[in-house]
């Protein structure tokens, strides 16, 4: 068997890396899974409803607005009865 130099072992791995780096450069990026879904519910009045019934629900949620007037309309009532 015989024994390459090291310049002749480096030579080859260039030659490797540039093939490799050439063959990366021709292909494309894969598409993002979102990508891929986006715009697969348009114009569906199903998906269109359930995302009114979301907001619907999301809207009828206390916010921490009212629960913190909640707390104290609360405390102030009760100073007052006192």
């Amino acid at each position: 068997m015989a024994t390459r130099t090291i310049e002749e072992r480096v030579s080859d791995l260039e030659e490797k890396m540039a093939r490799l780096l050439d063959e990366k450069a021709g292909q494309q990026r894969p598409v993002p899974w979102w990508e891929q879904w986006f715009g697969a519910f348009k114009d569906n009045p199903d998906f269109d409803a359930a995302m009114l019934r979301g907001a619907e629900y999301r809207r009828s949620q206390p916010t921490a607005a009212d629960e913190a007037s909640d707390v104290r309309g609360t405390s102030l009532r009760r100073s007052a009865i006192l």
